[in-house]
Formats: structure tokens, C-alpha cells, sequence
């Protein structure tokens, strides 16, 4: 019998609603240990997921203030989500497919129920594929990659004194 979502997520996430400033929300965040924090309207309905990358790329990147801006101006909306009945080998496809780490997990009429991170299927995977497999994807680039001025923001890795532009991919953004 498949190991269920239910059986894994962590139960009641903490969540903020769209009103919450994004210094709120990282505070939180530091605070819970997390990556991300769904947003909740109505106390319970998923509306939407804020992550620590939305924090620092739409707001620090972006020069906003974050005190004055909400968290509902740098959240996504379109969430992937599943509910505690599916299995952790669907969840686990989900996330490769749609390229994230961590899935706000429903119920009824897209109530917030739990969180399920890659984390907790490694920590739950019987066989040793689903851990190697996770611990691949969120395997970070070897290397410094050092941004300089003189590549347009990109990163440069220095070569002795000559400085050797690097290529980026979807993948060194996560």
C-alpha cells in the first residue's frame, strides 16, 4: 500500500493572509524555519504562496519597500496543490514537473490542510531512488559564481587574473 500525503505533511502550516507585509512574512519565515508560507484568505482558503525567492527577487531585487508592500503584490497565485489522500509518488511527480519544492496540501473547497516539502518525501521514501533523486534536484552548483560589473549583472568565475563569463540555466535559479 502507497504511503499517503496524510501520513508525511506538516499539519496546520503557518500561513499569512495577502494584507501581511512581506517583512512579516520573512520574519515568519526565519522564525518557522521555512522556505514558504501559503497564503490564506478567509482564514483557511489557499489564495496563494509566498517563498523566500519571491521575498528577495520581487521585493530586494525589485528596490521595493518591504514593510510598505503586501504580501499579495509578490505571492503566486497559480499553485500547484494536492490533498492528504494522494500518494507521495504523485506528489513527488507533481514537483518535478512543475519545478517546486514544497505543495500547499487542500481539502474540500481549497482549505489549507498542510505542506508537504521534498524534505519530508526523502524522509519518507522507502526506497533509496526517491531520496537520491530529491537530494540530485536540490543539489546546489559547485563553485562561487560571483556577480561583476563587467558582465551586465551576470556572474563571472575568475580563472587565475582572466575572468570567464558563466552561462545560466531555469536550474541555477532555484
Amino acid at each position: 500500500m502507497a504511503t499517503k500525503i496524510a501520513e508525511v505533511m506538516t499539519d496546520r502550516p503557518r500561513a499569512v493572509t495577502p494584507q501581511t507585509s512581506v517583512r512579516e512574512a520573512a520574519r515568519l519565515m526565519e522564525e518557522e524555519d521555512v522556505g514558504s508560507l501559503p497564503v490564506v484568505d478567509e482564514g483557511v482558503r489557499l489564495v496563494g504562496i509566498v517563498t523566500d525567492r519571491d521575498v528577495a527577487l520581487r521585493v530586494v531585487g525589485g528596490g521595493l519597500d518591504p514593510e510598505g508592500t503586501r504580501v499579495s503584490e509578490v505571492a503566486s497565485t497559480d499553485v500547484v496543490t494536492l490533498t492528504p489522500d494522494h500518494d507521495l509518488d504523485e506528489a513527488l511527480g507533481l514537483m518535478a514537473r512543475a519545478q517546486v519544492r514544497r505543495l500547499p496540501i487542500v481539502a474540500r473547497e481549497n482549505e489549507l490542510v498542510g505542506m508537504l516539502a521534498q524534505a519530508d518525501i526523502a524522509r519518507a521514501g522507502k526506497d533509496k531512488t526517491t531520496g537520491e533523486v530529491i537530494e540530485a534536484i536540490s543539489q546546489p552548483p559547485a563553485g562561487p559564481r560571483v556577480a561583476g560589473p563587467d558582465t551586465g549583472g551576470g556572474s563571472t568565475v575568475r580563472v587565475g587574473d582572466e575572468p570567464v563569463p558563466q552561462q545560466h540555466t531555469a536550474r541555477d535559479q532555484d
